[in-house]
Formats: C-alpha cells, structure tokens, sequence
C-alpha cells in the first residue's frame, strides 16, 4: 500500500502528543513558545526534511518518477541517451571582387537569431559570388534559419560586400531534449524485450535524432527489403515541422542514393543500428494542405476566436496526420468544440481527408471564415 508521508504539521503534532502522553515525565501541556514548544517545531523540521529526502529516494528508484542524472542512468541500461542539443549549419552567398577571399573561422550574424563561424576558406569565382558554409555558434532549434534570410560579416573582409544572402536552409539545429520526452522513451525501452529491426524500432532510433518529434515506418515500401521511414521535425526548423534535405540512405549504404540534410543525419544514425540486410531509406513527407471553410461564427468571429480554431486544427492535424493517413471529421469537430464558440459550421472539407499516397500527409492549410 502507499506510504501516507506525514505532513510538517502532522510531525509536530505528533511530537507534541508524545511530550504530553508520557515521553517527557510531569509534562501535561507545552504552550507555544515554551522551550519544549521550540523544541517540537525543531524536531518537526528536521524529520520532515528527512522524510523529503527518503521521498526523493523513492522516486529515484524507478525510471517512471526518477529524475536528472538518475533518469538517464535508467535510460543508460537500456541504450537510450537523452538527446543533447545541436547546432544549425548552413550556407550563405555574397556578392564579392573576384578572387576575393572569405577566411576560415570568420564570424558571420544569420537571420538576425545569432552568429556563426566560416567553417572553411572560400575564394569568390570570376562571377563575383562567393557561396561559404557556416556553423551557428550556438546550439538549439532557434538557429535554423530558413532560405532567403539575410546575413552579416561581423567585421569587413576586403573585396567583400558586408550584407550577403542564406542559399542553403540552415538545419540540424534542437535543443536538449526535456525530461518528459527523455522519459517517454525510456520507458518504452523498458517495455520491449531489445531491438532487432520491428517496426517500434526504427521509430524509437529515429526519435533519438535531435530534432526528430515523429516518426512513421513503411515496411517495403520501396520494394522487398527496403525500410522507409518517414520523419518530421516540428521544433522550430523553420520549414514547418518538415525536415530539410533530400530523401535517401545513409552515406555509408552504397546500394541507394544517399539523403543530404536532416534525412542524412537521421539515416545515419540508424546505419549503425538496424539489420545489415535492411535498405533503409528515410524521407520527409509530402505536405498535403486541407482548406478549411467555416461560417456562421456570427458574433463569435473575432481576431481571438479566429487565431483560437488555428491553434486549435493545427493541434489536431499534428496529432491525427501522418502519411498516407486519413484525418476524420470527428477529430476537427472535437477540437472546436472545446472551444466552446457560440456557434460555427465547417463547410469545408465535407468529409474525411487522406493523403493522395502513402507519402503524401495531411497537414492544416487556409482557413476561410466567411461572414
């Protein structure tokens, strides 16, 4: 049965009961500031804090409620390491004199989120573009910068202009991984027997791909011994949830194009862990956008409302999709009802909706309000 732990009230009670029943010999009462009294609340204290530390104890001894360093070193008998954070790389353009040169190691701002280095000398061809990789500096999900952004030599280069253009999506970019997600996959470590190429186990490999929030298998789904794996990577890549890159397998399996990318990352690791007779080929889901129409929202239909029922058929595409999958009425009914709007009607899909191929996914596209 549950252990009641007693609560700092309930200790000094209890002291206070065995000081007047017979521990302490002529003591029939203890008044409150009486040094016997003082004394209660000290003792009071101090088993409480014992009791605190037992508690945690306790909760450390099973990975459901085990904490910090204990957590992991529950994940650690299973093979499971907490995702540690990563830092975005990408590409940047500038325009520059020809034969211009941008060194190694030069500081660069991108987007506006933060700085990165050069991570090799480039030379500006005759046409006077100069395309250089860069490194963040910093790790997490924020430095995944899409496209198009703008970027800065932090201090001039001669030959160089200072302003320049990002030309290849910075991706790889998470942030540490938070307990509770850490925990989901332990746990579901502990629930298996080990790995040895079921379908689970693709996915919890790919889970462990900073970065990577969902994972789908399709077993021969390029033909007879081939694993595809379809990823997303909805925590801040700035390419709405999808991952950046080209589909393909890992760099070291020869018997397939390799993937570049976010693909190429995910591919990689599991290169090191499936069966050696599997082709496994990881990709990114085709995004199929569903508009909606909904009317009748009458008084209802507010700035507020409105960014309410996007929130709220976001969550549910996010939660319901997945590729080649069928997202039902009931689900988006559900979620705006939650809402609790005065009034509304979706026109709009009339009925379920399922990805054209079992690559293509489902996600929330334009919403019409109407009148």
């Amino acid at each position: 049965m549950p252990f009641n732990r007693p609560t700092l009230t309930e200790h000094r009670n209890q002291i206070l009961r065995d000081m007047q029943g017979g521990t302490l010999p002529g003591v029939t009462n203890v008044t409150r500031f009486s040094v016997l009294g003082v004394f209660a609340k000290v003792w009071a204290g101090m088993a409480y804090l014992h009791d605190s530390f037992l508690d945690w104890i306790a909760r450390q001894g099973v990975p459901w409620t085990a904490t910090d360093e204990n957590l992991e070193g529950w994940g650690n008998l299973k093979g499971v390491v907490r995702k540690a954070p990563s830092a975005a790389s990408g590409a940047v353009t500038f325009q520059a004199v020809a034969g211009s040169t941008i060194p190694a190691d030069t500081t660069i701002s991108v987007g506006g989120v933060g700085t990165g280095q050069t991570t090799e000398a480039v030379t500006a061809d005759s046409s006077g573009r100069l395309t250089v990789p860069v490194a963040m500096s910093t790790t997490g999900a924020a430095g995944n910068v899409p496209l198009g952004s703008l970027a800065e030599l932090s201090s001039p280069v001669l030959g160089v202009q200072s302003s320049g253009q990002v030309t290849a999506a910075f991706t790889g970019g998470a942030d540490a991984e938070d307990e509770e997600s850490f925990r989901s996959r332990v746990l579901a470590a502990y629930r298996t027997a080990g790995r040895n190429g079921r379908a689970q186990d693709y996915i919890d490999w790919a889970l462990s791909v900073p970065g990577v929030t969902r994972a789908w298998v399709n077993p021969d789904g390029f033909g007879a011994g081939t694993v595809v794996l379809y990823v997303m990577m909805e925590d801040g890549n700035g390419n709405g949830g999808f991952p950046v890159g080209e589909n393909g397998a890992a760099g070291a399996d020869h018997r397939y194009p390799a993937a570049t990318g976010d693909q190429l990352r995910v591919a990689d690791l599991i290169y090191e862990e499936q069966p050696v007779t599997a082709l496994v080929i990881v990709c990114g889901p085709i995004p199929q956008p569903v508009d909606f129409m909904i009317s009748g929202l009458g008084q209802a239909n507010t700035a507020a409302n409105r960014a309410a029922i996007t929130t709220s058929l976001s969550d549910v595409f996010r939660r319901a999709s997945r590729p080649g999958g069928t997202v039902y009425p009931s689900a988006w009914n559900a979620a705006l009802d939650a809402l609790n709007l005065s009034q509304y009607s979706v026109v709009a899909p009339t009925g379920a909706v399922s990805g054209k191929t079992v690559g293509h996914m489902p996600i929330l596209g334009n919403i019409d309000f109407g009148n």
